[in-house]
């Protein structure tokens, strides 16, 4: 069976959705790569603080930033 490789697009589309579904007004997720710490995922919000991981690369810091938005959400919906 063929692997399914998710191109960056598709992980930062995947967030944003989630972080509109559950929080609303989302100003934007993006990444970066910084020259001290590496690369850097980012999503923010209107009304929040800014949700950051960081990564030794793009996908990397793209899975620790919806890992660490879902955990949020699953906190969130056990309240």
């Amino acid at each position: 069976m063929a692997e399914i490789i998710k191109t960056l697009d598709e992980r930062i589309d995947r967030i944003y959705k989630m972080a509109k579904e559950h929080f609303g007004e989302v100003r934007f997720v993006g990444i970066k790569k910084h020259t001290k710490i590496g690369w850097v995922a980012k999503i923010q919000f209107d009304e929040f603080q800014s949700l950051v991981s960081e990564g030794k690369n793009a996908e990397d810091a793209l899975k620790k930033l919806r890992k660490r938005l879902k955990k949020i959400i699953d906190r969130y919906n056990m309240v």
